[in-house]
């Protein structure tokens, strides 16, 4: 789960680490009662996305007239910034922060992450702050220092100057740098957070750490004991049929192809997005049901993939193991029948009375092509679409 980054800014003061001072706008006639709380006379007005990029779209701006935030604030309500992260279709803005501008003399890169490849928590500094780090990282690798750490209470001075070592901090940088990064390993352990990234760290003018943006995602399986994320949850920056998806305990994610995909285990959608990769075609969703779904989320998971108006066939894949092939068939078969289904389907079923489910489906009527195996169901989808 994303969060805003006034949200983690907010987070970050909670555990005692610098951040500037400012305020949320929500309703354009806010403004001018709120930027009262600020004291600086140059302020910065930063659209509230879950995407990164935002200066390039011009999302983000500095001002320094309460006229000139009031004009640019108007400009940049329901505005759509279109960033390497939105995708073309970009995003709506539909709240802004605006903090007190800084006297910059520094920038860096400091995030931690989950390295779940070796189980350790990995932090990664750059002198390069304010910089796409992508970019960084393809053309001068060696401007990036990772340093992997056990999962523990707090980490040793041994670790922390790993960490910080590119910076080269004076010793009152060093010891407020150390505070800070400690303050980061008890947030991505104490909120279940599974990225939290400061891009750009900055070293005012007068020598002080300040974190000028933030950005923290969530581990999604750990919500449930996080109730204070879960409020930070902000519905309208998610697509819509993944929301409905959350509901419905179904893993799904929406992308730019033409077959949809129902399958049942992770690794399987997987190979089942490769396959129809390999034979010249893109699908549409990752749409993972679970082992063990119930008539009602198979129901569920239909309609979503459904919901797309660029799918042109379905494939479903599904070995059973604790789901039976002969429940997702009526599951199936029920709501085709519903919508009057009208595109080519191929369902390939295996496992938990998958012939008791080849049955349901020969019996329902419908125009239904049945697979032998992954390759064989991949070839039918892609001729039947054409």
């Amino acid at each position: 789960m994303n969060i805003h980054e006034h949200q983690a800014k907010k987070i970050l003061k909670n555990y005692g680490i610098p951040v500037s001072k400012g305020v949320v706008i929500l309703k354009f006639d806010e403004i001018e009662s709120k930027i009262k709380q600020l004291k600086s006379k140059k302020f910065v007005l930063k659209a509230q996305i879950h995407a990164g990029g935002r200066g390039k779209a011009g999302g983000i701006k500095l001002v320094k007239t309460l006229e000139e935030l009031q004009k640019e604030s108007d400009k940049m309500f329901g505005k759509v910034l279109v960033t390497h992260q939105t995708g073309p279709e970009g995003k709506k803005v539909k709240r802004l922060y605006i903090e007190e501008a800084s006297d910059i003399s520094k920038e860096f890169y400091l995030s931690c992450l989950i390295d779940r490849e070796n189980s350790k928590i990995a932090f990664i500094s750059s002198t390069e702050g304010g910089m796409d780090i992508e970019k960084i990282a393809i053309e001068t690798p060696e401007k990036i220092i990772t340093t992997k750490v056990e999962l523990k209470n707090n980490l040793n001075e041994e670790d922390v100057e790993k960490i910080i070592k590119p910076f080269c901090f004076n010793k009152n940088q060093k010891k407020d740098a150390q505070e800070l990064i400690q303050a980061l390993f008890r947030i991505l352990q104490e909120k279940d957070a599974s990225l939290i990234e400061i891009n750009p760290l900055i070293l005012t003018k007068d020598e002080k750490l300040l974190c000028l943006d933030a950005k923290m995602n969530f581990d999604d399986n750990a919500i449930f004991r996080r109730p204070e994320i879960l409020e930070l949850r902000d519905l309208s920056e998610e697509d819509p049929t993944e929301v409905e998806a959350s509901k419905n305990n179904l893993a799904y994610i929406k992308l730019n192809g033409s077959i949809g995909c129902m399958v049942n285990g992770a690794g399987l959608a997987m190979a089942t997005m490769d396959i129809i990769k390999l034979y010249g075609e893109e699908p549409a969703n990752f749409l993972d049901v679970g082992g063990g779904a119930s008539k009602e989320q198979v129901s569920a998971a239909f309609k979503l993939i459904l919901s797309d108006k660029n799918v042109k066939g379905i494939l479903i894949n599904i070995f059973g193991g604790i789901m039976r092939c002969d429940v997702l068939a009526q599951g199936v078969v029920d709501v085709a029948k519903e919508i009057n289904l009208n595109i080519p389907l191929v369902v390939r079923l295996a496992g938990t009375n998958f012939k008791e489910g080849k049955v349901v489906l020969d019996q329902s009527g419908l125009k239904i092509l049945s697979a032998t195996d992954l390759n064989d169901a991949a070839k039918k989808i892609i001729k039947a679409i054409k």
